[in-house]
């Protein structure tokens, strides 16, 4: 590690969860270069729903390279981007009977967050956008206004602005009476409260600490921003992509949303992309070239993201997301009530599970017991107290089970320890 320690940026964070040197990886598993092998439960944040090395994106990711495909496209048209597209729009879109525009910008998620700001703001002429308690959109200064984490914020250097905050679903003072006392400040105007541009919400709150919103509120959520002339902003970016069971975290809740905000797992392969979902009446608001990014064309992540879509042309990869998400969430529950004494709270969707521990501390320790035992796995929320579990969805029961076993041994010795 002295390399790292020499030279690169003291900003580096996984780096010191995980202080080993990583040389290989396959599917739920990364081994460092002594040889020793770790369970991944952290799968990149989220990129990685698909595993390390996927067999079938690597191959064609190969194919492509060796038949001198195009790996850089700006926004131009390309065969590989036609087929993703294409494949996209019949594995996805027309099922649900969904009607978007397909926007790619730069291939992070805080570039996908930015892109649909301003989109909003330039379609309803309004500079405020409503952003909830807990939430993460990214680090760029217009996502970051959003991003509700003070250690992130303070980073900063200058004023947040533009965003209202309101509590989460599940936070202090959270609910759908909260959104009713709002819709009447908005009504109001002697209120002082201008109307927004958007609400932007993440069905599930990722890193915020994996909060489930109920299917009710966010009605009550997209029916505040329609009476209010707001566009309703869904950030699916590390929940979405199959990680819930289905493709989109809010499948099957009847909800409309005028943009998705995706990244993370839809390039599949670990190599970055980001695409919005743009409603044709928002989308047409756009004047070309007025939202650019250099690395929107990536040849690479269209292919391996045209290959990860073959895992949503049945239900058959779901039900087993959904299957081991169930015995995910029994087991930490088993852990729950084994440390009844501790509060300890689970709460999750599909294979996005996590263990409120209560405690910064104690979850860091937690941790670091289990990446000594060979098991990757990382804090969340405020504090960074909940433990969240987001391994690969490919992830082989005999790895699943050992990486469970791995944490509940290390909670079962960290807890004895105190």
């Amino acid at each position: 590690m002295k390399v790292f320690d020499t030279w690169e940026s003291e900003i580096r964070g996984y780096s010191r969860a995980y202080p080993t040197v990583f040389q290989s990886a396959s599917n739920a598993r990364q081994v460092d270069e002594d040889g020793r092998s770790y369970i991944d439960f952290f799968g990149g944040a989220g990129v990685l729903n698909f595993g390390h090395n996927n067999p079938s994106m690597k191959q064609a990711v190969i194919d492509f390279i060796q038949a001198d495909g195009v790996a850089h496209s700006l926004d131009m048209a390309t065969t590989v981007k036609r087929a993703f597209i294409e494949a996209f729009a019949a594995i996805i879109l027309e099922p649900r009977n969904m009607h978007y525009k397909m926007q790619f910008m730069g291939p992070t998620g805080t570039n996908a967050v930015e892109a649909a700001l301003k989109l909003a703001r330039r379609v309803t002429g309004r500079r405020n956008v409503v952003a909830f308690s807990h939430g993460f959109h990214g680090m760029t200064l217009g996502s970051l206004a959003c991003t509700a984490n003070s250690y992130f914020r303070k980073a900063a250097g200058v004023p947040l602005e533009n965003v209202i905050r309101l509590p989460y679903e599940t936070a202090t003072g959270g609910g759908i009476d909260c959104l009713k006392e709002f819709h009447c400040s908005l009504a109001d105007p002697s209120s002082g409260i201008e109307p927004p541009a958007a609400f932007v919400v993440e069905a599930i709150q990722a890193e915020g600490g994996v909060h489930v919103a109920s299917k009710e509120w966010l009605h009550a959520v997209q029916r505040l921003a329609r009476d209010t002339g707001a566009l309703f902003i869904i950030d699916d970016i590390q929940a979405g992509c199959g990680r819930t069971g289905s493709y989109f975290s809010f499948d099957g809740m009847g909800l409309d949303p005028d943009i998705i905000t995706l990244a993370k797992g839809i390039g599949g392969f670990g190599t970055p992309l980001a695409m919005n979902l743009n409603k044709p009446e928002h989308d047409q608001h756009w004047s070309p070239g007025e939202h650019t990014g250099t690395f929107r064309g990536q040849g690479i992540s269209f292919v391996a993201g045209r290959e990860a879509l073959r895992y949503f042309m049945d239900d058959t990869f779901m039900g087993n997301v959904r299957d081991k998400g169930e015995r995910m969430r029994a087991f930490l529950q088993g852990i729950a009530e084994k440390h009844s004494g501790r509060g300890f709270d689970v709460r999750g969707s599909g294979m996005m599970q996590a263990i409120d521990i209560g405690d910064g501390a104690t979850a860091k320790a937690i941790a670091t017991a289990c990446f000594e035992s060979g098991l990757l796995i990382g804090p969340c929320g405020s504090g960074g107290r909940v433990l969240k579990l987001i391994p690969p969805l490919t992830i082989p029961d005999d790895d699943l089970n050992e990486g469970l076993s791995l944490l509940a041994k290390a909670v079962d010795t960290l807890l004895e320890a105190v």
